[in-house]
């Protein structure tokens, strides 16, 4: 069994919180709380995993991670 470690975003909204996970794309959930927004990421993600690797994909680290904020004007 292999173990790997992903990036994940939860951030609250109004109707509760929304997770993801940056490195795969479209991989992502929601929950009323913080905890199980966390659990459901993990489960998202574990899915994730399990059909890339049954579809042949490898799954490939990614080397880094950054968390910025922008300006934008309008």
């Amino acid at each position: 069994m292999a173990t790997y470690r992903f990036a994940g975003v939860i951030e609250k909204d109004n109707e509760g919180y929304y997770a993801f996970c940056p490195e795969l794309q479209g991989c992502y959930t929601s929950g009323d709380t913080y905890e199980e927004a966390r659990a459901n990421l993990v489960d998202a993600i574990r899915l994730h995993i399990e059909d890339r690797l049954a579809a042949g994909e490898e799954i490939c680290p990614v080397e880094s991670i950054n968390l910025t904020t922008v300006e934008v004007a309008i």
